[in-house]
């Protein structure tokens, strides 16, 4: 392996090389998109014009999938040993519920939804095993092979950015140690290493899309072109609406007023042609002539209705392109049936579940360098463990219970292993719910041993001679 300094410099090249590429997927994702076409000899009021035509519909792009996915616990498997079912006593679940990932989950969904890829670090501090999200805009991480590895054999994350001649900071891991860089203008310099406690790299990779080349991308940038087509149709929708979606009104064989000066004469301009007076003309006036030449007419307005068809086009190939059910971005859900409502959310659903698969094998890394972390050698092997995710689809708790009867019923499935489908159902109230189910049982038991004993015939007179014996 290369030493600390060659990786810290190699890893600080690739961020200078994506820098540019990553930056404008994090302008589009912040409405700064790139101006509509517009003459090089605008006005100010053109150029208004297309600061407003900036319609972002990104956000919308990364936020309906991240918020179909949130993490409710985790199954350890029976390969841990113990109960592999879902519970909050677990290791794993206690590292989570201390780095207070419950509400810092949705940030490393949304980093790797928009940028293509996100990082998630797993460190001992305090005597505590914590995961921290990394940004990709200052994260990167080498792979032997990037489609396939799931460990980086080195990464690192800039802490502070070198600013002038301010010294930067950031921090390199290997698969031992840990190093602060030093970022200088002369380049980075690799302090001493120490040893960070895990036998590989800390840092785990969420990826939204990998490909064989190990490329990752996410929802924004294939929607960039999408999105500059919007701008561009709402800026040419803003310059008819302002300039001509009203009838203009005009006059001829008329001379205006001529402008005069204190002996009468004629005000000439620069080119020697006499000024004319402005008029005072709005709706609430009307024109006037005394020579029968004068003419009066109108010009019709500009139609708006193919601008705002083609507007409403531009964001159906955008849904159909992105995946998105089209009444997400357009509100149009009036006179929907249920079934034709299910059927606009399956490719989203299909999206969600293949964003799914891949981070939740990032999450299992994760417990497993935790479990490496505290020195727990059997969990630090466990592959057969998964995450929990929750239920996000809508449906009424009458419909669910009906469901959930028929699956125990029917089907024999034990009702206990039906309980995390509950919608709603949280991890407390799970473990709530096997300890009073455990606390019923252990009472049942007890009744049918007396009974058994053949106590269950006893009349009221016997209680004293059962407590005597």
């Amino acid at each position: 392996m290369a030493s600390p300094q060659k990786l810290a410099e190699r890893l600080l090249a690739i961020l200078d090389r994506d820098e540019a590429r990553l930056k404008r997927i994090d302008d589009y994702l912040h409405g700064k998109h790139a101006d509509p076409y517009i003459p090089l000899n605008a006005d100010a009021e053109y150029r208004l014009l297309a600061r407003r035509a900036v319609s972002n519909w990104m956000p919308l792009l990364v936020a309906t999938p991240a918020q179909a996915m949130y993490v409710d616990g985790f199954r350890r498997g029976h390969a841990a040993g113990g109960d592999s079912r879902q519970s909050g006593d677990s290791p794993e679940w206690g590292y989570w519920q201390r780095s207070r990932m419950d509400a810092r989950q949705a940030a490393v969904y949304r980093g790797a939804i928009s940028y293509g890829h996100s990082f998630v670090l797993t460190e001992k501090r305090n005597g505590h095993v914590n995961f921290r999200g990394l940004s990709a805009l200052r994260t990167a991480a080498l792979f032997v092979d990037p489609a396939n590895d799931e460990d980086p054999y080195a990464a690192l994350t800039v802490e502070f950015p070198l600013v002038g001649e301010t010294e930067g900071l950031a921090y390199l891991w290997d698969d031992t140690y840990k190093y602060a860089v030093a970022l200088t203008p002369a380049g980075p310099k690799v302090k001493a290493g120490v040893r960070h406690g895990a036998d590989t790299c800390p840092v785990t990779r969420f990826s939204a899309s990998v490909d064989l080349e190990g490329r990752t991308v996410g929802v924004i940038e294939p929607m960039i072109p999408l999105q500059d087509r919007i701008n561009q149709t709402v800026f040419d929708l803003l310059v008819a609406q302002t300039y001509g979606s009203f009838k203009v009104r005009y006059v001829t064989g008329m001379a205006p007023p001529i402008e005069r000066d204190e002996n009468g004469d004629p005000v000439l301009d620069a080119a020697g042609n006499p000024k004319p007076l402005p008029i005072d003309h709005n709706a609430r006036r009307f024109l006037f002539a005394e020579d029968e030449g004068v003419k009066f007419g109108s010009l019709d307005e500009t139609p708006l209705d193919g601008y705002i068809a083609s507007i409403d086009m531009s964001i159906r190939h955008l849904a159909s392109v992105s995946q998105t059910p089209p009444h997400h971005l357009l509100g149009q859900i009036a006179n929907i049936s249920a079934e034709a409502l299910a059927a606009a959310e399956t490719a989203l659903s299909r999206k969600v579940e293949e964003f799914r698969k891949g981070f939740g094998e990032s999450w299992e890394r994760v417990f497993r360098l935790a479990a490496r972390l505290n020195g727990d050698e059997t969990n630090a092997e466990n592959f057969s463990g998964e995450v929990v995710w929750r239920d996000m689809e809508q449906r009424s708790l009458a419909q669910s219970a009906d469901a959930l009867g028929k699956l125990a019923d029917q089907l024999g499935i034990p009702k206990r292993g039906l309980w995390p489908r509950v919608p709603g159902v949280t991890q407390v109230e799970l473990d709530d719910w096997n300890a009073m189910h455990t606390e019923d049982d252990s009472q049942g038991s007890l009744a049918a041993a007396i009974s058994k004993a053949g106590f269950g015939g006893l009349g009221a007179d016997t209680g004293p001679t059962l407590a005597a014996a």
